[in-house]
């Protein structure tokens, strides 16, 4: 999902404690057909692990004839994890890549040294109207690898490892956790797992360097303090912290090892580099970057050019 006015969350932080170090509120902001609600990156915390960027997509319906339409635009140096809870999402990119992104599946999308790519509604629910909701989240990559060749990996629901404890049914969409291990390969140590509590059940934190769990419908509590809806708590190292539901709930757990220093968003662009940045500028702005099939009529302009 693009950034299509350049406009960066910059959240509502509130000092916590105990196991938590901050609890961030997901700012709402609309997105095309539908708004999203963005906790990284936020004044106070740039990034948890290597995740820099965290959208939750709706849930929104989209009545017949409405529909998402984020024209073919680029990234550098960053990957893309996406994960719909409903809905459907047609991904085209420069690699030629078609596919259909449907509830349950992960998409890896590496953009390493220049990739560019669309998302829209799928044709056959242009007519009809669909429930649309999701999680897009961007990985920073490390340093020495910002530069990879770009790449783009489909990995079907049913591959995706799953498990039931204690009554939490959990999965696990990329890294390891819980004993279990994604197929999804990244550049770095992540974990992304998504959980569905019922009321008056528990899950442990997975101890990670960085760590964070976002509460996309319910409410939690952790360490005496209730995490509601629309939530990131930024959880502090050590221990294996334990998560309870005061509802039914539905939770991510993101973390990993800390980035390998400081990254530069600007627009859709992540780099350890600002002079990287401003060369991806003026490759967009210039038609350097390459079309997407399929998809090669539209673009999104660089903000302030449109």
């Amino acid at each position: 999902m693009a950034e299509h006015e350049g406009s960066r969350g910059e959240g509502a932080p509130a000092e916590a404690s105990g196991a938590i170090e901050l609890v961030i509120e997901a700012q709402t902001r609309p997105i095309d057909a539908f708004t999203v609600r963005r906790a990284l990156p936020v004044v106070r915390r740039r990034s948890v692990g290597p995740f820099v960027f965290f959208d939750h997509i709706g849930p929104a319906e989209l009545a017949p004839g409405v529909a998402m339409d984020v024209r073919p635009h680029p990234h550098i140096h960053l990957a893309t994890i996406t994960y719909l809870f409903e809905g459907a999402i047609l991904h085209r990119d420069s690699l030629g890549s078609e596919q259909l992104i449907e509830p349950g599946a992960v998409n890896w999308m590496t953009a390493g040294r220049g990739i560019v790519h669309s998302e829209r509604t799928p044709e056959a629910l242009r007519g009809t109207g669909a429930r649309f909701h999701g999680l897009q989240l961007w990985i920073a990559l490390p340093r020495a690898h910002e530069d990879v060749d770009p790449s783009f990996r489909h990995h079907p629901a049913e591959q995706i490892p799953k498990t039931t404890l204690e009554g939490v049914e959990i999965t696990v969409m990329a890294g390891e956790a819980y004993g279990l291990r994604s197929p999804v390969e990244t550049l770095s140590r992540l974990v992304y797992v998504d959980a569905l509590l019922p009321r008056g059940k528990s899950l442990a934190v997975p101890d990670e360097a960085e760590r964070a769990v976002y509460v996309v419908e319910g409410e939690l509590e952790l360490a005496g303090r209730r995490v509601a809806a629309g939530e990131l708590a930024v959880l502090a190292a050590g221990g294996a912290p334990r998560l309870e539901a005061t509802e039914d709930s539905r939770l991510v757990v993101i973390g990993g090892a800390p980035l390998d220093g400081p990254r530069f968003i600007e627009w859709n662009f992540v780099s350890s580099s600002k002079e990287r940045i401003e060369r991806a500028k003026r490759d967009w702005r210039e038609g350097r970057f390459p079309l997407v099939p399929g998809d090669e009529s539209e673009r999104i302009p660089l903000p302030g050019e449109g």
